[in-house]
């Protein structure tokens, strides 16, 4: 295809977007008007669901096909980072130094971790009840693992934070979102519908798939937190001075 067919493609294809964005704003409600119909149908659909947080009804269960790409986004983003940072030829990993303790803040990281922990784990559970969710409180939960690392070294760490089950557990995460999808299938609905048992409003066990995708991803998140950091914190630079070649590390 010529410069002038492809030009000519993406300025009608531009024009008709614009077209369809213009459509839509001129049929928005009045900015500041009483009337929000938007949000009167997500806490109706929400209520209906018995799921109390309306957030959270509207991420896994109004547009659960759209979180199910956010999560994707997050996995595909983890993948792409642990590939790139992978060791490769000419690099050597060598084990970390000790480092120096500093007990104020050791002694602070190290009561504030289980806490931090239940708190995350507080938070994906009552996704569907109370504000957070599985976003949140994955990335609480993964904060809180590293905390060790400001509490004792890197050594420590990487005993209670061995990569591998947490990047089986990231793409588990995803999975599991991916399979849960198929029970509205099975009950002769849409993919991701809310097909199971509502369970009693204001309650763990309710909400239908909004908790069980709310788990999903906090397991997926947490986990692909925890497998980020690990890519980043295993490298190492050193700076050499003009004229010195060292070979690198990690």
């Amino acid at each position: 295809m010529s410069t002038r067919a492809r030009t000519l493609l993406l300025t009608a294809g531009l024009l008709a977007l614009a077209a369809l964005f213009t459509a839509a704003f001129l049929d928005l409600p009045d900015f500041g008007a009483a009337h929000h119909p938007y949000g009167q149908r997500a806490v109706r659909a929400a209520l209906a669901h018995h799921t109390a947080n309306v957030i959270s009804a509207v991420n896994f269960d109004q547009r659960a096909f759209d979180t199910l790409g956010e999560e994707s986004i997050l996995f595909g983003s983890v993948l792409g980072t642990a590939v790139l940072l992978r060791q490769t030829r000419g690099e050597r990993h060598v084990a970390p130094g000790p480092e120096p303790v500093r007990a104020p803040l050791r002694r602070y990281a190290l009561a504030l971790l289980p806490v931090t922990v239940l708190i995350g784990l507080y938070v994906v559970g009552h996704g569907q009840l109370s504000p957070g969710g599985g976003f949140q409180g994955g990335v609480v939960v993964a904060t809180a693992v590293h905390l060790l690392y400001i509490a004792v070294d890197y050594r420590a760490l990487e005993r209670v934070r061995p990569v591998a089950p947490y990047e089986i557990a990231d793409a588990a995460g995803e999975a599991a979102y991916v399979l849960l999808g198929t029970a509205g299938l099975l009950g002769g609905a849409s993919y991701l519908a809310n097909t199971l048992p509502l369970g009693t409003f204001g309650t763990l066990p309710s909400g239908g798939t909004v908790p069980l995708l709310n788990a999903a991803v906090g397991m997926e998140v947490a986990c692909a937190v925890v497998v980020l950091l690990a890519g980043f914190l295993d490298q190492a630079v050193e700076i050499t001075g003009p004229g010195e070649h060292r070979e690198p590390e990690r």
